[in-house]
């Protein structure tokens, strides 16, 4: 059986592999043995092969988590006003604690209201923007 016959059927294993786990990065790897085959049409040894297969799907592992990093993520389940109504509502804030909260009337009930680390907190109106357990994540209204 030819070099380049045996990369192609690791390809194609690890890309089965991939379509039953779903991780992408397998597939970056099966780019890199498809590099391999490629090579082994060309005539590379087998030295040069497994290089060639290395390189390209190493450096598509990495590229792959390079983009996935510096993607924004998904906003939180918890900030999405489809999930909860209470994201987008107005509360007012009188008086921020030495920890860091407030206690906020909303909905008819005490509520304890958190900032965003690093806002310097200040009284006034602020909107819901997630609820964080059963405190308010809120921001100031401008």
């Amino acid at each position: 059986m030819a070099e380049s016959t045996l990369w192609w059927l690791a390809t194609g294993a690890a890309v089965g592999i991939e379509l039953v786990t779903g991780t992408f990065y397998l597939l970056m790897l099966a780019i890199g043995m498809a590099a391999g085959a490629l090579a082994a049409h060309a005539g590379a040894g087998p030295t040069t092969q497994l290089v060639v297969a290395a390189i390209v799907g190493g450096g598509a592992v990495v590229l792959w988590h390079q983009i996935r990093k510096r993607r924004a993520g998904d906003p939180s389940v918890r900030s999405l006003r489809s999930v909860n109504l209470d994201v987008g509502e107005t509360v007012m804030v009188t008086a921020w604690q030495g920890d860091g909260t407030a206690q906020v009337k909303y909905r008819g009930a005490n509520w304890t209201a958190i900032h965003r680390p690093g806002v310097i907190p200040a009284t006034g109106a602020h909107r819901v923007s997630e609820l964080v357990g059963n405190r308010l994540l809120v921001d100031k209204i401008p």
